[in-house]
Parts: C-alpha cells; structure tokens; sequence
C-alpha cells in the first residue's frame, strides 16, 4: 500500500528540490531560530513564554520529518558542546549537565514532536485549519510526554511534576497552536496562487 506525500513548505518554495547544500544551509538557520526562541521572552500568565515549542512545531511543518528532526538533533548538538543555546544558559548550566537536568526530556520530545509533525506534513496535513491544529496537537502531546515522564524521573513523582511541567504552560501553547494552525493554510494558499 503506497501512502501519497506531498511537498512541505520548503520544498514548494524551493521549486520542488533540496540538495545537500540547501539542506545544511536549512538546518543551520532552524538551528539558530530555536535558539533565538529559546531567549525571547514574551510576558505571559502564569509564565513568561518563549516560542520554543512553537519553532519545534514550525520546522517539522516546514521542513519534513528528517530534515526537522535533524535540524533539532543540531541545536541539541550544539547545545551538548557547550553553546548556550537552551533557555536559562549559562545560568543553569551547559551541556550535558543542562540536558541530563529536570528539563531534558523536553528537549528529546522537541526531536520526536519535530519528526511527527513533519510526518504530517508531507501527508498534507499542514493545509487546512482542522488537520494542522490535530497534528500541532499531537506534537505538543508527545513533546510534553517526554518532558513530564523524565521531569518526573529527575525530580521524583511525589512532587506536583503536572504543576511544574504543564499546567503553567497549557495557555501559551494553545495561543502557538491556535496561530501555527492557522497561518499554515494561509501560506499554502498564497503557494498555491503563485
């Protein structure tokens, strides 16, 4: 049974083609994009917001499942090294240290939130409002998943690891979700008109 892709965004704006030059150019600027996202702050209830999970979501819509899922596996790369890519760096540590603390599981869903979304995406999911928020959904489910399981590891289950890890965060990522989802078919529909 053959499953029928279709082009993500990146590939409709570049005439249908990535070489290998193309694809690292990509993945180097999504890297730098989710590190930009990682230290803006937006002044929120009940905390403040970076867009992290929304630039997550972004490049696996725009990118595809591998290549998204790559461009993730970079920025995680660059964080191990030692860059201070990921939010509260230096402050709270770099590398490994940073990684293997309370947040790390995020940051593994961040790489499988990338892969389904894009998933999803050449599945033309990205093209209209209902599909794309499910598939944005989705990807924040499994992204918070990994990131409450190995929260909950690290700091131990007796502790309110749902008030820490999701509740505080559930109306920002209902604002990112609400506005992916609807600017994807928007810009499908400006490619399409092209």
């Amino acid at each position: 049974m053959t499953t029928t892709t279709y082009p993500t965004l990146s590939l409709a704006v570049g005439g249908g083609k990535r070489g290998a030059l193309r694809s690292i150019l990509l993945a180097l600027a999504g890297s730098a994009l989710l590190w930009t996202s990682a230290k803006v702050q937006i002044p929120f209830y009940p905390v403040p917001m970076t867009m992290q999970t929304f630039v997550v979501l972004f490049l696996g819509f725009v990118l595809g499942p591998r290549l998204g899922a790559a461009t993730v596996l970079l920025y995680l790369a660059e964080g191990l090294v030692g860059l201070p890519v990921f939010a509260g760096t230096p402050e709270k540590g770099l590398g490994l240290a940073y990684m293997a603390g309370p947040t790390g599981g995020y940051l593994v869903g961040f790489v499988i939130s990338a892969y389904i979304v894009g998933w999803c995406a050449e599945r033309g999911f990205d093209r209209r409002l209902v599909p794309a928020a499910l598939s944005a959904l989705v990807g924040l489910i499994v992204l918070y998943v990994a990131g409450l399981a190995w929260l909950g590891f690290v700091v131990g289950w007796d502790k309110p690891v749902l008030a820490w890890g999701l509740y505080p965060f559930l109306p920002g990522e209902g604002l990112k979700l609400a506005l992916l989802a609807a600017t994807l078919p928007l810009v499908w529909r400006g490619i399409v008109r092209r």
